[in-house]
């Protein structure tokens, strides 16, 4: 994998923009994976999908993240600036192709999640969804040594399954341990890499669009002599134009 250009940036963006987040996903990383057809990175479990996502969006906006929230009692605004690190690590390489479950004589193997099954179950019902998505993860069930298919499974089955595939794979499930400094109430907020990372994204090039125009207009510069300026440099010419 490598850092994206501006222009590959721009062109996933423009091309993006009436993606669904999934779809999102997986095309910054067909940009930046070449070497990867984008049904193989849409078969990369979640986990290992938002630890490439945290990669790359530190190479474009760098290592630190400004996170906002509000409380959920009082309505205050907090916003905090965190380290990627502190989210995800990113020498995580780590691979998880299956989880083995045992309980109440129900023997399970499991597989993580993948885009690929989120871009099957996203046009179900939300209860369909949940269920279709969880049949898709499990590889193989039994029941006291006797083959049983995943709709069989009791709930509670299916829930020690879903915790044990969430154990394994935590960057698939990231939150921020919060404290309100007004009221003082404690919660922890799902943090979503993807959504975070594309409205970083989103702002950029509507900024980086109007700094274009103005430019194009003060100069008579076209898009790609303004975009091959360094951020610097346009900055200067910026300053310069607006006076």
């Amino acid at each position: 994998m490598r850092p994206l250009s501006t222009p590959e940036l721009l062109d996933v963006w423009e091309h993006g923009l009436s993606a669904r987040p999934f779809e999102q996903a997986v095309a910054l990383l067909s940009v930046a994976s070449p070497e990867s057809s984008p049904a193989a990175l849409s078969r990369v479990t979640i986990g290992q999908r938002d630890t490439s996502l945290f990669r790359l969006r530190e190479w474009a906006f760098g290592p630190e993240l400004v996170v906002q929230a509000a409380c959920p009692v009082c309505h205050e605004l907090l916003e905090m600036v965190l380290p990627v690190a502190d989210l995800c690590p990113l020498d995580n390489s780590a691979h998880i192709p299956e989880v083995s479950v045992c309980v109440e004589d129900y023997e399970l193997r499991c597989r993580p999640p993948d885009s690929e099954d989120l871009i099957t179950c996203a046009a179900l019902e939300v209860n369909l969804r949940r269920q279709t998505l969880f049949t898709r993860c499990v590889i193989e069930a039994s029941y006291q040594g006797e083959p049983i298919g995943a709709e069989q499974l009791p709930s509670s089955v299916v829930q020690a399954a879903i915790d044990r595939i969430a154990a394994a794979e935590p960057l698939a499930d990231i939150r921020i341990d919060l404290t309100c400094p007004a009221c003082e109430h404690r919660w922890s907020e799902p943090f979503d890499v993807v959504s975070f990372f594309w409205a970083e994204i989103d702002a950029w090039a509507r900024r980086l669009f109007r700094e274009v125009h103005t430019l194009a207009s003060a100069y008579g510069w076209n898009e790609s002599e303004v975009l091959a300026l360094s951020p610097m440099r346009r900055q200067i010419y910026l300053a310069m134009a607006e006076i």
